[in-house]
Order: C-alpha cells, then structure tokens, then sequence
C-alpha cells in the first residue's frame, strides 16, 4: 500500500502499527486501525504512518 492520504489514515495506521509491534494492546483498536492492523503488514503500516503530514487534508474528499 502507498503513503496515507489523509491525517486520519496515518493515525489510524500509527495506532496499527502500535500495536503490532505490541505498544499498544490489539484490543484496543477500532474502525479503521483495526482492519489495518489485521490486513497489513508492519511493514506496510509503517511506511503508511511515516508520511509527511504538512500537505495531507484532515480527511480525504469522496470522490
């Protein structure tokens, strides 16, 4: 998977990464995080929550 395109998908993809590498408890997570940390690989997650977040918008429009 390719860098986050939102603030929301790289925090969602932190909290995975978290997790993972046991940080945090898998419990924990919800929604989004939660099918990241199941779906991806640390690998994947880490360069999804290593994005430069100046330019990135709060969420990412439905189009």
């Amino acid at each position: 998977m390719a860098k986050a395109r939102s603030k929301k998908q790289q925090m969602a993809a932190g909290a995975a990464l978290a997790a993972e590498r046991g940080e945090k408890p898998k419990s924990s997570l919800r929604g989004a995080s939660k099918g990241m940390a199941q779906s991806m690989s640390e690998k994947e997650l880490e360069r999804m929550a290593h994005a430069k977040r100046k330019k990135l918008p709060k969420r990412r429009s439905k189009s």
